[in-house]
């Protein structure tokens, strides 16, 4: 143990910053490579160079370059769609289930519960061909509400085992109080169980958002035309061998599509800290 200008320095501390700084560093350098690479001009790209900032400014030609060569205005449009309104769904969807397993008291809960979570079990690669058929025999191949379906399918056993451990917490007495006051189970889940909820709501709304918006295994799958193929399959459009398109237009595109995320989680990132601690409900009730 050190003392320095009156701050006591132990050993334990310094170690474990300095190996939080190395891994930051870490998982900054593939940023870092894609943020200089993308904005070099396409004359000085090169793969020798891939670590030298160029002192030349080349991006938004790249980024012109890649939004001329595939529809990425309509691929961000159809992955802000599927995006915002699945999570949102999901999230309702999920928060209903988890209010009636613990506040109703639904009979079987906990086998219900299993029911929609079994979900996650079957790994996903295993459905897709079961999906494409289903879709081409129901007509819903290639359209935007069959893409919101099978988004809106995937985040909600998720968004339900996250209710569902957080309503937990919810004093059962609240509930009956309401009850007695005359309140029907919607009013009480609308205005008192999803209030209180609002920040894993948050939480949960963007990781799901990220996890739509970053999604390429469907959009490959279950979408085939520009007006409605997600951002990222786009994006697989783009460095594709007929494409023409640089190595500087492919991360330029990646880099900003990329943004919508970032600045989700720069803007949120209060709420879903809060989110993620699931326990600041239990100090207000």
């Amino acid at each position: 143990m050190t003392r320095a200008a009156g701050l006591v320095v132990r050993p334990g501390s310094i170690a474990k910053y300095t190996v939080l700084g190395v891994l930051s560093v870490l998982w900054l350098i593939p940023t870092y490579l894609l943020i200089i690479n993308a904005a070099k001009p396409l004359d000085e790209y090169s793969t020798a160079n891939a670590w030298v900032p160029s002192l030349r400014i080349g991006l938004f030609d790249n980024i012109a370059d890649a939004w001329g060569r595939v529809d990425l205005a309509s691929g961000a449009a159809s992955t802000l769609l599927y995006a915002t309104v699945a999570p949102a769904l999901a999230i309702l969807v999920g928060a209903a289930a988890g209010f009636a397993i613990i506040a109703l008291r639904l009979k079987y809960g906990f086998v219900w519960f299993m029911v929609i979570f079994a979900g996650t079990i079957v790994p996903l690669q295993m459905l897709l061909a079961p999906l494409f058929l289903g879709y081409a025999w129901t007509g819903m191949f290639d359209t935007r509400a069959g893409m919101i379906l099978i988004h809106l399918a995937l985040n909600v056993p998720f968004a339900t085992f996250v209710m569902r451990n957080f309503f937990t917490g919810v004093a059962y007495e609240m509930f009956e109080a309401a009850t007695m006051d005359g309140a029907h189970a919607l009013t009480i889940f609308f205005r008192i169980y999803l209030p209180l909820a609002k920040a894993a709501l948050g939480a949960i709304f963007i990781l799901q958002f990220v996890g739509v918006w970053n999604d390429l295994l469907m959009g490959l799958t279950l979408t085939q035309s520009s007006g409605v193929r997600p951002a990222m399959t786009a994006l697989v459009g783009l460095q594709g061998m007929y494409s023409g398109a640089a190595p500087t237009a492919v991360l330029a595109g990646g880099l900003i599509m990329s943004l919508p995320t970032i600045v989700l989680f720069l803007v949120a990132q209060r709420l879903f800290r809060q989110g993620l601690s699931l326990g600041q409900l239990r100090d207000t009730t």
